[in-house]
């Protein structure tokens, strides 16, 4: 490694699963605003939306999420083509 190039400023942080309120520490140097108490020792806070405690490839729980009917749509205009060709 070079050197001089690398951070000095390492420290443990807690990151946050905001979906599922999952929490792991890890050393990082990345700016947090809030701080976080466990076991008595105060940590910086990063909150993420999602991790892989959450991620639906990690868990293995896929979700099917239908904006605005676009699954209907799709099959109203292309569904009798489909049937057709069968």
């Amino acid at each position: 490694m070079k050197k001089g190039i690398h951070p000095d400023n390492y420290r443990p942080v807690v990151f946050k699963d905001m979906s599922n309120d999952d929490m792991f520490i890890s050393r990082s140097t990345i700016a947090a605003k809030d701080t976080i108490e466990i076991d008595g020792v105060t940590y910086p806070l990063v909150k993420l939306e999602i991790t892989s405690s959450s991620h639906p490839f990690f868990t293995g729980k896929q979700k099917l999420v239908d904006t605005a009917g676009r699954v209907d749509k799709f099959m109203s205009r292309y569904g009798k083509h489909m049937q057709n060709k069968k």
